[in-house]
């Protein structure tokens, strides 16, 4: 190895917790002699200020029926901002993490701009109520997913992630990470990629995981949760958040990665309702008081996901856990899909659209069964439809 090299890693001191950006207000004295000291003291540095299109862009939105010429639009920012200089507008917006500045409009108008393709999908008055919800997520490989897919449509106000566990590269089968961030906390992680989304989203994590000194606050601290989603890999953290969760009446969601398994249980709505539906009721729930045996949990969390229900590559693998196969395997596309259909259960959840618990399969192997017989049927259906009169 080169001096060179050896003295580069020597230095090297990698910030592995800082997830929260800083925010500075650009026209705000302090902040602007804030942003000055920075600039002079880390060299590193990029700054990326593009606020102009920012504005043409969230003037053009708000009057989404004028078809603007590039003059035009250059002077109705002008008017927009009133005389004031674009430096001297919006947030500069720090990432300790990357080193990057970043100038962005304030927190109101880049929620607005930022969410303007949501519509209608999701209305501007929904919009206005999931920023008030608060959502957990326990597990940050399945969960990362679901927390990115929540993140990119704005549907919380404020998240809790929690996660012990660091990014090792054998989780990049199914992790949106770069090799850059092994070694960091699945949490901090999934937080940095949603500041970088979206700096001014309320984010909290819990490098911890989940323990039984924290599991109250993580529920209840600020306010309960308005929705937990439950993606840890631990029986009895599953069970125990359950019990609490119920407890406090906070409605659970969970998805598996295998045949696109979506599990809610409505505690808010059905407070006596027995948790995971009820599939437990045989097993003793006192053994999670104390450590598990590996064939202990594998029971419990067996009970839990219905061996029947597994895809068939999934229940050829289970015996091969420990022998041939390190853990349960999981793909980078089922992970995706988890998160898509998750996020939407937990926003129509949120918007009281979905009132009832269940466990449904979202399977893209059975839904894409001899799909050219489909796709035919349709298209010769359209062919013959009759003309309109």
């Amino acid at each position: 190895m080169s001096n060179l090299l050896e003295a580069r890693l020597g230095a090297s001191a990698t910030d592995r917790d800082t997830h929260r950006p800083v925010i500075l207000r650009a026209d705000d004295p302090a902040d602007r002699a804030a942003l000055e000291e920075l600039l002079k003291r880390e060299k590193r540095v990029t700054v990326h200020d593009r606020l102009d299109a920012q504005l043409r862009e969230l003037v053009r939105t708000m009057h989404p029926a004028v078809k603007w010429q590039d003059d035009e639009l250059g002077e109705a920012v002008r008017s927009y901002l009133g005389g004031r200089p674009t430096l001297d507008y919006g947030n500069w917006v720090y990432y300790p993490w990357s080193f990057n500045l970043v100038h962005l409009l304030g927190e109101a108008e880049f929620a607005r701009l930022r969410t303007d393709r949501n519509r209608n999908k999701i209305t501007t008055e929904e919009q206005s109520t999931l920023a008030k919800k608060r959502v957990g997520v326990i597990g940050l490989s399945v969960g990362q997913s679901v927390s990115l897919a929540l993140a990119l449509e704005r549907s919380f106000g404020e998240l809790r992630l929690a996660d012990f566990d660091s990014l090792d590269l054998s989780n990049l089968n199914r992790i949106r990470s770069g090799v850059h961030e092994l070694g960091l906390n699945k949490a901090v992680v999934a937080a940095r990629a949603i500041a970088e989304i979206d700096p001014y989203l309320e984010v909290k994590v819990f490098k911890e995981g989940i323990t039984e000194g924290n599991l109250e606050s993580f529920l209840t601290e600020g306010g309960n949760l308005d929705v937990l989603v439950e993606e840890c890999d631990d029986a009895a953290i599953k069970i125990k958040a359950r019990l609490r969760a119920k407890a406090l009446r906070i409605p659970v969601v969970m998805d598996t990665s295998d045949r696109g398994m979506i599990d809610v249980e409505r505690f808010d709505l059905e407070p006596q309702r027995p948790i995971m539906h009820g599939m437990l009721s045989k097993l003793d729930l006192g053994i999670i008081d104390a450590p598990m045996t590996r064939e202990q949990k594998t029971a419990y969390i067996m009970a839990m996901v219905n061996p029947a229900g597994l895809s068939e590559r999934m229940k050829m693998s289970i015996p091969e856990i420990g022998r041939n196969l390190s853990t349960w395997p999981q793909l980078g596309g089922h992970v995706m899909l988890g998160g898509s259909v998750t996020a939407e259960v937990v926003r129509r959840i949120s918007l009281g659209e979905m009132t009832w618990s269940g466990r449904w399969y979202v399977d893209l192997e059975n839904l894409l069964h001899d799909s050219r017989s489909v796709l035919l049927a349709n298209a010769m259906d359209f062919q013959e439809a009759p003309a309109a009169s």
